[in-house]
């Protein structure tokens, strides 16, 4: 139905051909604009609820188990919270006020930006289960295993004094009545979230459209070309700078793929841009030193550049 009124609105309505540059790009947007919009909206709801049923401080408790455990629970509670960088820092804070382990902590603050309901109805909707399956996995243990090295490191001197002397806080819980205020909390957490996000989606499917239509497909094969081995790396290292919502991020991705960048390679650089940032480093400046950031960073990025050189070796039994 999505398509049909796509074609009907480009190729009727505006009169454009659909062998025209422009006719398909602008097709391809209006598709996509629809489809990603509607799934994100219908999945914000119904994490939205489900996550009213998650008591904070029973979340709190499982965060602070000793060993992988917390770390399992931290990533796995990062994973249901709709979250970029930079909005997942102020529950990080949160979490270490309330005296979990930093480690624990960090583990959530990975995890947090690589995976939500919006990015997973993205990758489904583009990429198929089969990679969004791989991609969830990837990016839980990317946040249990880059989460225990941290906690190993003994890197607690590197908070800022009152973030170590608050150390005792609660976590406050919300009480959403009956179960029409669940409903009514999912209703307001996708309109939040929606509201935020669709110019993302916006300028993400509509660059993707222009390079998908109008980059030739051997001009992606030679950059390619020119990297090789170390075109991981360096897709890592050009999206650490930049900052951006999945929702813009992984349309783009996904479009490099179909040019000729390979699967792993399209998303590290994805990853990158979602789970490390510029402003999320100065917003981190609150409440850790300047070196200990610099060590999450250096953990994180090593996670990530794994990732994508494991995707790339996969791809051809995942495609």
């Amino acid at each position: 139905m999505l398509l049909r009124f796509s074609d009907w609105f480009v190729y009727d309505i505006l009169g454009l051909s659909p062998e025209s540059h422009l006719g398909a790009a602008l097709n391809f947007f209006v598709y996509d604009c629809l489809k990603i919009l509607l799934l994100l909206y219908a999945m914000i709801f119904a994490i939205g609820v489900l996550r009213t049923f998650l008591p904070q401080n029973k979340i709190k408790k499982w965060m602070g188990k000793r060993g992988i455990t917390g770390n399992f629970f931290a990533s796995i509670f990062g994973a249901v919270t709709p979250f970029c960088s930079c909005s997942s820092i102020p529950i990080f804070l949160s979490f270490l006020e309330a005296g979990i382990p930093l480690g624990v902590t960090f583990s959530f603050l990975i995890t947090s930006p690589l995976i939500n309901e919006y990015l997973v109805v993205l990758m489904l909707g583009f990429f198929g289960w089969k990679i969004t399956v791989l991609y969830v996995f990837s990016g839980l243990a990317s946040g249990v295993v880059s989460g225990v090295i941290l906690g190993q490191m003994n890197l607690e001197k590197y908070l800022v004094k009152d973030i170590v002397s608050n150390q005792n806080g609660v976590i406050e819980e919300q009480d959403y009545g009956r179960f029409s205020g669940r409903l009514k909390f999912g209703f307001y957490e996708a309109c939040s979230i929606v509201k935020k996000i669709w110019i993302w989606v916006l300028v993400g499917v509509g660059i993707g459209a222009l390079i998908h239509n109008y980059v030739p497909q051997e001009a992606i094969h030679s950059i390619v070309g020119k990297t090789g081995v170390f075109a991981v790396p360096l897709a890592v290292i050009l999206g650490v700078p930049m900052y951006g919502s999945c929702a813009a991020i992984v349309p783009i991705a996904v479009v490099l793929f179909q040019k000729g960048i390979p699967l792993g390679t399209a998303l590290a650089f994805m990853m990158a841009i979602a789970a490390l940032s510029l402003p999320e480093a100065i917003m981190l400046r609150r409440a850790i030193k300047l070196k200990l950031i610099l060590i999450f960073f250096g953990v994180t990025t090593l996670a990530i550049i794994f990732t994508g050189y494991v995707f790339n070796i996969l791809q051809k039994v995942l495609i």
